[in-house]
């Protein structure tokens, strides 16, 4: 895991949640944004989140309601599943109408994450990539590093694979390598045509799917 995150050069602005927490949005704002990367590319969920803030400005739930299910599908179309994404995102607006989410901030993280993983649309990762990007002690896992996880004999299973990183990382790097994971899995430990030949964990590495040449 050192080697790997020695290794991987962070490319931070591929990233949707950094970018817009680095760019000062408030907790609603990111959470929809987060919610626009699930089952998706960043690289979609950006057009898609671009799409929806040029055409209300200040994401808020009262600006998703007024647009209205169809509008916002349309705007949000480039990252996919957008009718029922919109759907989602429409019930979420509904429940946090009356709702100050900066309260969160003052939430212990599993107080936070029960409240968020109350929410309409709002699972585990979904959840903890929010809370990361707060800066709380949350470990996210995606299908990269649950695919890195599996290759490695670390867990299948959520809870099992954040548990086994956030046990051998101080808080303060939970969400790099959180990143720098991802990235190794979309750049090497791919699903398809994995890069071993170029790993720099390779001799390390137990899976035995890889390459033995």
């Amino acid at each position: 895991m050192e080697r790997v995150a020695e290794f991987v050069k962070l490319r931070e602005d591929e990233f949707v949640a950094p970018v817009l927490r680095r760019a000062g949005v408030d907790v609603f704002e990111l959470l929809v944004a987060v919610v626009l990367t699930q089952n998706t590319t960043d690289r979609n969920a950006f057009r898609a989140y671009y799409n929806l803030k040029n055409a209300v400005g200040r994401i808020t739930p009262q600006a998703l309601l007024s647009l209205g299910e169809e509008r916002l599908a349309e705007l949000i179309r480039p990252a996919g599943m957008h009718r029922v994404r919109a759907r989602k995102l429409i019930e979420l607006s509904r429940s946090l109408s009356d709702v100050d989410l900066s309260r969160i901030a003052d939430m212990d993280v599993e107080e936070a994450r029960r409240f968020l993983t109350s929410l309409p649309g709002v699972g585990e990762k979904t959840a903890d990539v929010v809370l990361a990007n707060l800066g709380k002690p949350a470990f996210p896992v995606d299908t990269h590093i649950t695919r890195i996880a599996r290759r490695w004999g670390i867990g299948k299973r959520y809870g099992e694979i954040s548990r086994w990183f956030m046990e051998r990382l101080p808080p303060e790097r939970y969400l790099e390598v959180h990143l720098k994971l991802i990235q190794f899995g979309r750049d090497y430990c791919r699903a398809r045509s994995p890069r071993c030949g170029e790993c720099p964990v390779r001799d390390l590495c137990p899976w035995p799917g890889k390459p033995t040449a």
